[in-house]
């Protein structure tokens, strides 16, 4: 597809990048942006080729937030019409695991964005924050749910009530992010770990994925049956008996994603 806003590269490599390409607004996220986002992940997830996918800005921002004009004079009523929010829904429900490489400004929507991610590789300059507080809103794209749950109540009230940004070594003592790398190395990171990821088995990955993301939605009881029941259930696929099989006979399994 044609985008407007946002780039999408594959390789044979087995995994996809979308790059957010807004520069001149550092990667605001308005209504066309996420649309397209949401577009080329829920496309990637449906090509068997793809088993992992990057999601990224450039070098001064990841995305510094939503784009505050097209919000600006809406009413409470607008907002629920549109409702645009929604779209966020979709991209927590892509089964494929998602990379976040994250340069520069992950602010508001940005920090959001990143953290519907399932794992966040940051750059030196990185830095997240929830600022919406400045502007007589507060976070509404999961800021205040995702956020607790990555770092805690304590410093997640911290950011969120004074709209404070933290660099990415808090982040990552915080528990937000995964790794901190040069800027001239986070792409190549990125593209290391979704290789490395690539190279497991498709069906394992997707229900290993759901497993831990049912970690925040239901109770330990509750989330260890479900554990346990895809853990079963990848004894129905032939990868399980490859991956197996080549353990015992010492060798490299040839995946299949059945």
């Amino acid at each position: 597809m044609n985008y407007k806003t946002i780039l999408v590269t594959t390789n044979e490599r087995g995994f996809a990048q979308v790059q957010i390409n807004r520069p001149e607004v550092l990667n605001a996220l308005n209504r066309e942006v996420m649309d397209e986002i949401v577009s080329a992940l829920e496309s990637l997830d449906c090509d068997d080729a793809i088993k992992c996918i990057i999601l990224t800005g450039n070098e001064k921002a990841f995305a510094a937030g939503a784009d505050i004009k097209e919000m600006a004079e809406a009413t409470a009523v607008d907002m629920l019409v549109r409702d645009q929010l929604s779209k966020w829904d979709r991209i927590r429900k892509i089964k494929k695991p998602l990379i976040a490489a994250v340069s520069g400004f992950a602010l508001g929507g940005g920090c959001e964005l990143s953290m519907l991610c399932d794992i966040i590789i940051a750059s030196e300059t990185a830095t997240f924050g929830q600022p919406e507080i400045n502007i007589g809103v507060m976070p509404g794209a999961g800021g205040t749910q995702r956020l607790t749950r990555a770092i805690g109540k304590y410093r997640a009230m911290d950011m969120v009530l004074t709209g404070k940004f933290i660099k990415a070594e808090e982040a990552k003592q915080a528990g937000l992010v995964n790794k901190i790398v040069p800027v001239e190395m986070l792409i190549s990171e990125a593209e290391e770990t979704a290789a490395l990821i690539a190279s497991k088995p498709p069906m394992a990955l997707k229900l290993a994925k759901e497993s831990v993301l049912k970690a925040f939605d239901t109770t330990i009881e509750t989330g260890l049956e479900f554990e346990r029941k895809n853990f079963y259930l990848l004894f129905s696929t032939e990868d399980q008996k490859e991956g197996m099989q080549a353990f015992v006979e010492k060798r490299k399994p040839k995946w299949k994603g059945k």
